[in-house]
């Protein structure tokens, strides 16, 4: 049976070892931290507490064209812990709600009823979004410097109004890509709004794990995985020829896969691509009553992006996404900031009490997908025979979500499949 070594517990590292372990190959998976998932994982807000209430580190949806996650899911047996929802809630200042869900004409048209609703945005705005749709569906796969220019470039060189940019294109697709739209190469908003709102009446729709995200990998989802065993507190120190170093000890397997965020190659003996990262913040609000009926919405206008009704109104999650204003301000001052733009939406905020708050500032979330960032993104292949690389920051077709490292971690595992003799297939193709 052959062996395979994966650093890191993340998405991408778990995505490798399911899929190698469901092939029959013995895996052991090495992580730094005592939990896995990455930036993708949750925690108790009071550690030293025995009844320490479980957080996520920050909010994490996908869309159902995220097909390999679902795949991933489907394989830990918690795919029915995603749930689905098929409006998309923008409300304006003041509180007034659009309502986004699909109708009954076959995709790309199944928004129009809708579209045509939406009270926050004005006729002028409408056709010119109309326009831009249709433009990115023409020149798609017909232009070829959609990763040198920004996001930004190309809407204005679809004379986009000002309020279509700021509250559709940019409520959209810097929560999708985690950059800001004059900082995203173009190739990302059109995978976007391609997959997710044009190519199928389906492939919007938005899920939410109904658990904390540490429990969609928990031990006990891996004992059908085949032989796949978790090593948690055990940090990779180095990759050599003759294998790994971990806690001072050698270990060895046919082959390898580096699943480590790109920033800590180096200390492993390995190059690191010239990136830049994006930040996200979460804010972590619990009320003395209900605020709102809402599941979750998205917040025109304002520094916050996305609410997320975590427990019957009490508890929200809200998020900043490419939050590099809030990088050097303190916890009270984004909090206060945090509850102060939640009032202006749900006005019962105004009359609750904050009875805890926490807030995570991601620092490295994702790297920047900055125009020209595509060519320094490397594939699963080392050059080594037996050394294979896996993240979000590999070729792996998708930005840096967590679909494009589960992606990457279905290619590594095809690789290591292919240098073992067992050449397999695990990736799925894009629903278009």
């Amino acid at each position: 049976m052959p062996s395979v070594i994966v650093i890191g517990g993340g998405l991408a590292g778990l995505s490798a070892a399911a899929a190698l372990g469901s092939a029959g190959f013995r895996v052991e998976v090495f992580e730094a931290r005592p939990f896995v998932g990455g930036r993708a994982t949750s925690f108790p807000l009071s550690p030293s507490e025995e009844a320490s209430e479980t957080i996520d580190n920050c909010q994490h949806i996908l869309l159902r064209c995220c097909v390999n996650l679902l795949d991933f899911y489907t394989r830990l047996g918690v795919r029915e812990r995603i749930r689905f929802y098929r409006e998309f809630y923008f409300i304006e200042p003041g509180g007034r709600i659009s309502t986004l869900r699909r109708g009954a004409l076959p995709a790309p048209l199944h928004f129009a009823g809708a579209f045509l609703r939406l009270r926050f945005l004005d006729v002028a705005d409408k056709l010119a979004i109309a326009r831009g749709l249709l433009a990115l569906r023409r020149e798609r796969h017909r232009r070829e410097d959609l990763d040198q220019i920004t996001m930004l470039d190309w809407l204005r060189e679809k004379r986009q109004t000002p309020r279509a940019i700021e509250r559709f294109w940019s409520q959209v697709l810097v929560s999708a890509i985690n950059e800001d739209l004059d900082r995203m190469a173009a190739r990302h908003g059109f995978q976007v709004f391609w997959l997710g709102f044009l190519a199928s009446a389906t492939g919007y729709e938005m899920g939410v794990p109904a658990v904390p995200l540490g429990e969609l990998y928990s031990a006990e989802r891996w004992t059908a995985l085949g032989d796949v065993s978790l090593r948690l507190r055990a940090p990779v120190e180095r990759i050599g020829a003759d294998g790994i170093m971990a806690a001072g000890e050698q270990h060895t397997a046919d082959h390898y896969i580096c699943a480590v965020p790109f920033e800590r190659l180096p200390a492993l003996g390995l190059p690191a691509p010239a990136f830049e990262h994006s930040p996200i913040t979460g804010v972590h609000l619990w009320f003395d009553r209900p605020v709102t009926d809402l599941p979750h919405a998205t917040l025109l206008d304002r520094t916050v992006q996305w609410m997320f009704n975590k427990s019957a109104g009490r508890y929200l999650q809200v998020v900043v996404s490419a939050s590099r204003g809030l990088v050097d301000r303190g916890r009270a001052e984004i909090i206060a900031l945090a509850v102060k733009e939640l009032g202006e939406f749900f006005p019962r905020v105004r009359e609750a009490a904050v009875e805890k708050a926490h807030v995570i500032k991601e620092l490295r979330a994702t790297f920047s997908a900055a125009p020209g960032t595509e060519l320094l993104r490397p594939p699963t292949e080392t050059g080594s025979g037996h050394l294979f690389l896996a993240g979000d920051w590999t070729r792996s077709g998708w930005p840096a979500t967590m679909e494009g490292a589960v992606r990457s971690g279905y290619l590594a595992a095809e690789a290591v499949a292919r240098a073992s003799g067992r050449p397999a297939r695990f990736l799925l193709p894009d629903i278009a």
